[in-house]
Order: C-alpha cells, then sequence, then structure tokens
C-alpha cells in the first residue's frame, strides 16, 4: 500500500450484544453480566474469545469466574497479535479507524501508558517491514516505535470488568471484545491507521485534550 491511499474495506457490520444476563463463563458459578452495552466490559463471548488464545482455555475462564476483575497475561500468534503504541499516537490511529473513512477496529486496551491494538496473526511479522518500505511525505512526522506482539510473545490482557480510568500503570479496555469471532484489521490496515496518525500528528499540537482518557467511541457499526 505505497503512500497510504487506499481505504481499507469496510467488512460486514454486527451490532453489538445488548443483553448478556446471568451466564456463566464455564459450567461452574454464573458471572453476572450487565444488560446495558458497554464497550470497556467483555461480554461472555468476547471472554470465550480472549481464553481461547492460552493453552487451558477453561482454567483462564474458571479464573475469570473467580476473579472478573484480574487481569490475565496470554500469548500472542495464534488467536490474535498486538501492535503497542505510545498512547497519544495509538489513540490517533484509533480516531482514524473509527472515522467516516475508517474500516472498525478489533478490540482494544491501554496498559502502562500504550494503547494495545489487537490485529489478525501475522500481523506482527509483517508490519515492520511495511513501515520500513512506507515512503514518507517531508510534512509528515515518523510514527514512533510501534512494538509488534507475535508469535513467541505475550501481553497481558485487561480485567473482564470495565473500569472508569487506567492510570498510568493500569490497564482497561476501550473497545471491549463482544463476540466469539471479532473482525482483527491486518497489518496493510494498521499501516493505513499509522500513516493518517502520523500526518495528523503533523497538524495539530503534541498535547492531547483534557479529556483524552474519557473519549467515547460509536459502537454501533462494530463487527
Amino acid at each position: 500500500m505505497p503512500g497510504g491511499q487506499d481505504t481499507p474495506s469496510r467488512p460486514p457490520v454486527s451490532p453489538i450484544s445488548a443483553t448478556q444476563g446471568n451466564r456463566s463463563l464455564t459450567a461452574g458459578t454464573p458471572v453476572c453480566m450487565t444488560s446495558a452495552p458497554d464497550v470497556t466490559a467483555a461480554t461472555v463471548e468476547g471472554a470465550a474469545w480472549l481464553a481461547s488464545a492460552g493453552t487451558y482455555p477453561r482454567s483462564t475462564l474458571a479464573f475469570w469466574e473467580e476473579r472478573p476483575g484480574a487481569p490475565v497475561v496470554l500469548p500472542c500468534g495464534t488467536v490474535f497479535d498486538v501492535v503497542s503504541a505510545p498512547s497519544v499516537f495509538g489513540r490517533r490511529m484509533l480516531d482514524r479507524l473509527w472515522g467516516a473513512d475508517g474500516p472498525g477496529c478489533g478490540p482494544v486496551a491501554v496498559h502502562r501508558g500504550r494503547t494495545l491494538l489487537f490485529a489478525a496473526p501475522g500481523t506482527a511479522h509483517r508490519l515492520p517491514s511495511l513501515l520500513a518500505w512506507e515512503e514518507w511525505g517531508p510534512r509528515t512526522h515518523a510514527v514512533p516505535p510501534l512494538l509488534c506482539h507475535g508469535t513467541g510473545d505475550a501481553v497481558t490482557v485487561p480485567a473482564l470488568e470495565g473500569e472508569a480510568e487506567a492510570g498510568p500503570a493500569g490497564s482497561r479496555w476501550l473497545v471491549a471484545p463482544d463476540t466469539r469471532h471479532p473482525w482483527l484489521p491486518g497489518p496493510e490496515v494498521v499501516l493505513w491507521a499509522a500513516v493518517r496518525a502520523a500526518r495528523t500528528a503533523a497538524r495539530v499540537s503534541i498535547f492531547p485534550p483534557a479529556d483524552q482518557g474519557a473519549k467515547v467511541y460509536d459502537v454501533s457499526r462494530r463487527r
């Protein structure tokens, strides 16, 4: 995608699941899930998808039933890859993904001051070479270091329950998983968002708005 000119195609949209009720993550004790749509809290289906990345999914689900407010460490490379960006730049990428010409995104979290974009497996391997190959214009700021986590890596996944603020060293969902089969952007889509975020950075102040951490994304066109 030289020059980042092509807009990624928009996959079919599926509405967010609005009613979860009291459902069990495994056959054990039910976990109370809110009946209102909440992009900052994972659903039962989203938790099952996350757990499938681990070696022992049922053990992970059982742990979350007992401690839904606890984060866990999950491996990358099979179910998802993760692209980690500095917080402000990651938010700019997310703004572009959810903009009028953007395709949307998969799950997104923040952890220790970085934005974690969950991407399709293989993205971590391919994205660095795409970034190196991209022809950056003279007025475009270079993309800050993006950490690509794929096969052999692991990331800390936020707690299932949403939290209002993550804090400097905390973690929370910006767009929590809500389905067993979420749409995940590939390396070309992530590159597309990075190029446009870099162009945006060239035009705006380096200081984020005061409510940067409170932005809510329209999930009515989630996959």
